[in-house]
């Protein structure tokens, strides 16, 4: 038996919901991987995510493993699942929640509102696409993107002046009092889609203010750092986003303020935006990271 198959089955043996992807939980680092975790994350608290990007090996070693040949790659109980599209098809059906003894998601159909000119628009582009229907898909983040493709036996199907919209199962939760309209501005016309449920976007917070907002004991801080990068320079006031601490933190009250800190700022606006698609309201990315704390208000904390 090879070294890798030995490590990949000491990990199953250890865990029982693995799913093997780029990126991380928090920073997915592919679409494909994006979409297993969104799903996985609103029926699983606790499950591991093994970062292929970081570990070669494991990378190949896993598509020989369970003969599949893309990652992402969802194992329970020791037992290759699928991969991304799979894991979507189980999450609409509703089988991925009774697989993990979950209430299964709510299949009512989404109020929405669609204008007159709207529809003239939509139906003019959809004079082409033959037997496809036509889906709004909204995805974590709340982006929403009109797709035309073939029809599915857990879609959600709404009718709003006369057109027929399709959803899947978190697009339709998403979409609940949803106006459509077709808009004219000064950069040009299109489609307007108001979602009401839409969480406020992740914002910038300079060091200045966070200081500010820490001496009041108004935020949580949350470092998303390596370890390595925390004992080189530490933070003391955050709590600190790892495997073991991932599913408190997301136990939070949603309306919980809280700042992300990384080095520079980007991998926190990532982990920002993960917490963002999981409901949280009020949340800041700290600007110039660590750096920036250590340039402008403490020098005593080491730069790297």
């Amino acid at each position: 038996m090879s070294a890798v198959r030995t490590r990949i089955e000491a990990l199953l043996a250890a865990h029982p919901v693995i799913l093997f992807m780029k990126g991380t939980r928090e920073a997915p680092r592919c679409g494909f991987s994006a979409a297993a975790v969104e799903r996985l994350d609103e029926v699983l608290e606790d499950y591991l995510g093994v970062d292929v990007l970081e570990d070669e090996a494991i990378r190949q070693g896993i598509k020989e493993y369970g003969n599949w040949p893309t990652i992402p790659q969802l194992y329970v109980n020791g037992e290759l699942v699928g991969g991304s599209d799979i894991i979507q098809s189980l999450y609409d059906s509703g089988e991925l929640h009774r697989l993990f003894g979950r209430p299964e998601p709510d299949r009512s159909p989404p109020d929405l509102a669609i204008s007159d000119r709207a529809v003239a628009a939509i139906r003019e582009a959809m004079a082409d696409v033959g037997d496809a229907k036509l889906f709004l898909a909204i995805d974590g983040r709340f982006q929403p993107q009109f797709q035309f493709r073939e029809a599915g036996s857990a879609d959600i199907a709404v009718e709003a002046n006369g057109l027929e919209v399709r959803f899947d199962v978190a697009s339709a939760q998403r979409a609940r009092g949803a106006r459509i309209d077709w808009v004219e501005t000064e950069h040009g016309s299109g489609l307007s889609i108001q979602l009401p449920l839409a969480p406020k976007g992740v914002r910038d917070l300079d060091v200045h203010a966070l200081r500010e907002r820490l001496a009041a004991g108004d935020i949580t801080v949350i470092d998303v750092r390596p370890a390595a990068d925390r004992a080189a320079a530490p933070f003391a006031a955050a709590e600190v986003l790892d495997a073991d601490s991932h599913a408190r933190l997301l136990g939070l009250d949603k309306g919980t303020p809280i700042a992300f800190l990384c080095h520079h700022g980007n991998s926190s606006r990532q982990a920002a935006e993960y917490f963002r698609e999981r409901g949280f309201r009020d949340l800041y990315n700290v600007s110039g990271g660590i750096d920036a704390w250590s340039r402008e208000i403490d020098p005593s904390i080491p730069r790297y």
